[in-house]
């Protein structure tokens, strides 16, 4: 496992709580003074130095330009790709720019230029006409239009019609989604920032965004948008939010001083670095253009989302020009072909081929019975054998059934941007998500608390981070009653005095407005987290200062002292004054007071802070005490009142200021009086962990990919079941060697080959500090292993991960547009158990799919055996009679089935479709069960269908006397019904034929349901008894509606003058329906036997079933 170089309390990525920094003077300081000619007002400020750091700065520039140099000499002409690892005096030689005066116009023309415009450039799109060619390139489509033209050529347009109906609707929707899926890229231009603060000749300016080049100094506030990647050369409380980028739960604190020593460190850990498209959430500071447009990491972002999806990242190996012709006509016929798209859709196009390999070889048996003497009747016959083989209605079936699969997803949440995903997703192996906003809340909480006596306070089972009486809190093991909570902190002196104190030092709201059923909250997260705490004991910050609580002074966060102090006195300020500060644990601990803190309680403190920090919480140290109030005057006040919450100070002149920020404060935050510890953490969605538990009983196993911490990655994925206890550094079990890797870094991940990641028993459960390069090659790695994964994320370094993966999944109200853009699915309430719903439906889908494709493949099968055969039964002159009509054929298929093959599609999930694992993308739809069963009940259908057309031709019955064998099949009997009668028994038996088809496909529906249960006990977890066939049937109401109208239409097609002798070919029936229902009772024994047989046996469905953990 790899591990983080950090401290053993976790460094914080949010003031106020912050890692341990031992050298807290900052590199340069900001000048509040105006140069002439900035038009900027006296509390505006430039990055200019004072005289010492100036003099400071021009002996590191002299130092650092032989170095400079060689680096300059090896610069890419759009940015420093370094510049976190260098100082400020070797960026600025590095980009050949002043930090005071920044570049001049000419030169910033020039390189503008040279390096173009800072924006992002628009995708490779797909032309209209490619995504039109899209819809017809599989091979089920060609099968269908050769067909199409077939039966137009052999004047049966009733047929050619229909076919061609059924490509066209195909054609419309399918171009209709893929459409809207092809606007990935647009939704990166949402992301740059339209204007920005630009230093050019010592003037401040305000320039379009796209107007930046490296080189440029650029001033950043409180709300901008960062305009291009920029290192910063100063800055004052400064923090971004970079969750789109990283996946950071929380702004990150920037310092501008801080130089790592490693060049191989993630995005999220250049801490003197800020980015394009994240957000200044506090703070101010000023920043050198290092990359522009496509150079920036957003940029980075839209090139890997450039390149097509299931592309290899790695070179090809050369290739002579022949190769690379015979490269493209393969991939030219792979794509023609269809067999470039999700596992169902090369399934089908696969088995199209077959079939229209196997409908020329049965035309071909056709022609060669007639000694290859091709009749206007053996063309006939040959074209309606061919056709027989294929399915006319699968396609419309199949497009139908997806598209009402689609709407049933979007009532679970889920709305499905691309119709092949649907299926795809039924058949996922692993899942890689994203943790924060996806499997967590994207909200901090206050987890734990423990108090200077000992005291421990947790909260547990909090669902709205901003409701206070979400959950419960427990001191100790014992729960607070609701009721008498307020009371508690009022019998508990210092419980009292640590809420007091989070909740005065403290700049957040949490309100709830009448009419609203929700609380809405503003501020730093953290803040947040601690203010919602104390109104759990009914002590929030305005409760507080209705006790007579008057502001004196604050002391606001600071990147060099990590910490926040305000100052407050009692009762309009009659009483002692105290000040509140709440900061980092190694920032307060030195300066608490000798005298109540002992070596012991100081090291006890640090134990209980590593012990939280282990757990994955963020540590907040929380303290107080008395102070002078002779020694704060007014004019050391503090303005909070600012519109963006960040304090500014109100002193006259810089020397008040510095001596505000310098000596008073350091005489205030002194001999503090330890009051407590806080526990922080963005808790896991409620729903996550068992939405993770029915994923692994499903067989699919989750990956959590993450830009965080490797301690809360951990601790979050433990929490909700992606890893088990044996994790628990705490705990004390010992991991196995096989567990090693289950938890990562991502810079340890990024080192291994590909041939070391192969090698690796397993992929990595928990991945952190993730780049999205690390998680586009986790997803290749899963590839590689013929893995079938899901990438779920809601940012946009998770959007090539997205692109990458066989099915996207994004976040619909806190994702980014790219996300959304470029996933294949999008959940509309953020909640990770829609995953789940998403792969419950999408098996549901792939088991429906086999369904009707099952009673499809059987009608075939039959129909194929029963015309081959059928060339057996020749009337006196030689001529071969037709069991089935051509329009019998066509209705059987295309009316009959389809309605069938339709209700078939929208039957609900069965019972054990989450108990069992995925199916394997390698085999496709075409299992080894789907392909038995259709032998095996089609020959049966086809035999009893020739028995039917046997028993009743050639009985005798209704025969005219003197004839016998083939006398008794009439004369020309495929053409018309002659009026002298001689092909009355043909006719007959051709209805009595088409009559036993047609109830033995109504019966193979139901039958179809399940593959192995009985259809008289097929949900004995519902239903029991002899009565239960009666709510099996019913259950799907458009099933048996189409069962009964298949039933009931067979009469009029069979009865009806003119329709039944001169359109069908055939004729009414009497005594004939015994025979259709004794061959219907023989085939539900037959189907019956067989479904045992596959019990018995544990054959099929029923031998799958994922094994459990303590179960192997």
């Amino acid at each position: 496992m790899g591990t983080e170089t950090e401290l053993d309390v976790e460094g914080q990525t949010e003031p106020p709580i912050c890692g341990l920094n031992k050298n807290s003077d900052s590199h340069s300081q900001l000048n509040t003074e105006s140069g002439p000619g900035t038009g900027a007002t006296n509390n505006s400020f430039t990055a200019t130095p004072n005289k010492s750091e100036s003099a400071t700065l021009a002996d590191d520039t002299d130092a650092a330009t032989a170095e400079c140099a060689i680096i300059q000499s090896n610069r890419d002409g759009a940015g420093a790709e370094y510049a976190y690892s260098y100082t400020v005096p070797q960026v600025c030689v590095l980009l050949n720019t002043d930090i005071d005066n920044g570049l001049d116009t000419a030169e910033a023309a020039r390189r503008l230029a040279r390096y173009g415009p800072n924006k992002v450039e628009g995708a490779k799109g797909l032309s209209m006409w490619t995504i039109l060619l899209r819809q017809v390139s599989n091979s089920l489509t060609l099968v269908l239009v050769i067909t199409m033209i077939l039966s137009f050529a052999i004047d049966d347009h009733i047929e050619g019609g229909v076919i061609g109906a059924v490509i066209l609707l195909n054609i419309v929707v399918g171009f209709i989604q893929d459409y809207r899926a092809e606007q990935t890229i647009q939704a990166l231009y949402a992301l740059s920032a339209p204007t920005c603060k630009v230093i050019r000749q010592g003037k401040m300016e305000n320039i379009k965004a796209e107007g930046l080049v490296p080189g440029d100094v650029v001033r950043l506030g409180v709300g901008d948008v960062v305009p291009a990647d920029l290192r910063l050369a100063s800055g004052v409380n400064l923090s971004t939010d970079e969750a789109l980028l990283t996946g950071e739960s929380v702004p990150v604190s920037k310092h501008a001083e801080i130089i790592p020593k490693d060049r191989d460190i993630p995005l999220g850990d250049r801490v003197n670095m800020v980015y394009s498209a994240s957000t200044v959430t506090r703070g101010r500071a000023v920043g050198i253009v290092t990359a522009t447009g496509m150079v920036t990491e957003v940029g980075k972002i839209a090139e890997l989302l450039r390149g097509n999806r299931g592309q290899s990242s790695t070179a090809s190996e050369p290739q002579s020009a022949f190769g690379k012709l015979l490269v493209r006509v393969k991939n030219v016929f792979i794509v023609l072909l269809g067999l470039d798209g999700t596992p169902l859709q090369v399934s089908l196009s696969k088995f199209a081929l077959l079939l229209f390999a196997l409908a020329i070889l049965l035309a071909i048996i056709v022609f060669s019975v007639s000694r290859f003497v091709v009749t206007d009747s053996v063309l006939i016959y040959g074209i309606c054998v061919a056709v027989a083989v294929i399915p006319e209605s699968l396609i419309a079936v199949l497009t139908i059934a997806t598209a009402l699969g689609t709407r049933a997803m979007a009532r679970g949440n889920v709305v499905i941007r691309k119709l092949a995903a649907l299926e795809a997703v039924g058949g996922v192996t692993n899942i890689c998500s994203d943790k924060t906003g996806t499997l967590t809340q994207g909200k901090m909480v206050v987890r734990k608390v423990w108090l200077a006596d000992g005291t421990e306070l947790s909260v547990e089972n909090s669902t709205h981070p901003f409701d206070p009486k979400s959950g419960s809190v427990h001191m100790g093991d014992s729960p607070l009653d609701t009721a008498t909570i307020s009371a508690t902190a009022e019998k508990t002196p210092l419980l009292r005095k640590f809420l007091q104190t989070i909740a005065l030092c403290n700049n957040s709201t949490v309100v709830k407005h009448s009419g609203e059923s929700q609380y809405n909250a503003a501020g730093e997260p953290t803040e947040v987290a601690l203010h919602v705490f104390a109104m759990r004991f009914g002590m929030g910050k305005p409760e507080v200062l209705s006790s007579g609580h008057q502001f004196l002074a604050e002391f606001p966060f600071d990147s060099s002292c990590k910490r926040m102090t305000v100052v407050y006195s009692d009762t309009e300020g009659q009483a002692q004054p105290y000040a509140y500060t709440k900061g980092a644990i190694e920032a307060i601990l030195p300066l608490l007071d000798p005298a109540t803190v002992s070596d012991e309680l100081k090291a006890d403190i640090v134990a209980r802070a590593e012990a939280l920090a282990v757990q994955g919480l963020r540590v907040l140290c929380v303290a107080r005490r008395s102070v002078d109030a002779d020694a704060l005057s007014p004019s050391h006040a503090l303005d909070t009142s600012t519109e963006d919450g960040t304090a500014t100070i109100t002193g006259s002149t810089t020397d008040e200021k510095a001596a505000m920020a310098g000596p008073d404060r350091s005489a205030t935050e002194t001999q503090l009086t330890f009051l407590g510890l806080a526990g922080l953490y963005d808790p896991p969605r409620p729903e996550s962990a068992d939405a993770v538990r029915k994923c692994r009983d499903a067989g699919v196993q989750v990956h959590m990919l993450t830009g965080d911490h490797v301690k809360t990655a951990t601790t979050i994925a433990r929490e909700i079941g992606i890893i088990d206890q044996a994790h628990n550094p705490s705990s004390g079990v010992t991991v196995s060697n096989e567990k090693q890797n289950e938890i990562m870094l991502a810079s340890t991940f990024d080192k291994l080959t590909d041939k070391e990641i192969d090698e690796m028993p397993n992929l990595p459960l928990v991945l952190a500090r993730c780049s999205p390069a690390t998680k586009v090659r986790m997803v290749e790695a899963m590839h590689r292993r013929k893995a079938f994964c899901v990438m779920t994320g809601d940012g946009v370094n998770d959007s090539p991960a997205l692109k990458k993966s066989d099915v996207g999944i994004a976040m619909g109200l806190n994702g980014s547009d790219v996300a959304k853009e470029a996933a294949d699915m999008v959940l509309t309430d953020d909640n990770f158990a829609s995953i789940v719903t998403a792969i419950e439906e999408g098996r549901r889908l792939f088991d429906n799919i086999q369904k009707f494709l099952l009673h499809l493949l059987i009608s075939n099968i039959a129909q194929v055996i029963l015309l081959l055969l059928g060339l057996s039964f020749k009337d006196s002159t030689g001529v071969s009679v037709f069991p089935l009509s051509p329009l019998e054929i066509l209705w059987a298929n295309l009316v009959t089935s389809s309605f069938l093959a339709l209700g078939l599609g929208l039957e609900p999930v069965q019972a054990d479709a989450m108990q069992r694992p995925p199916h394997d993308n390698r085999i496709g739809i075409f299992t080894r069960e789907l392909i038995i069963d259709k032998f095996v009940y089609g020959t049966a259908m086809g035999a009893l269908c020739l028995a039917s057309f046997t028993a009743v031709a050639y009985s005798g019955i209704n025969a005219p006397d003197g004839l016998s064998g083939s006398a008794l099949l009439g004369h020309l009997c495929n053409d018309e019904y002659p009026a002298d009668g001689s092909c009355d028994i043909v006719f007959r038996a051709r209805a009595s034929t088409f009559a036993t088809l047609t109830f033995l496909l109504l019966v193979t529906a139901w039958e179809a349901k399940h593959f192995t249960r009985s259809l008289f006990n097929m949900h004995p977890e519902r239903w029991t008894g002899v009565t239960s066939i009666i709510w099996t049937i019913w259950e799907n109401k458009f099933l048996f509606g189409a069962v009964t109208a298949g039933f009931v239409i067979c009469f009029p097609v069979i009865y009806i003058p003119v329709v039944n002798r001169t359109v069908f070919k055939h004729g009414p029936i009497t005594w004939e329906w015994g025979v259709v229902v004794g061959t219907v009772v023989v085939y539900i024994a037959i189907v019956e036997s067989w479904k045992c047989i596959k019990r018995r046996f544990k054959l099929g469905a029923t031998a799958q079933r994922v094994v459990k953990a303590g179960e192997a």
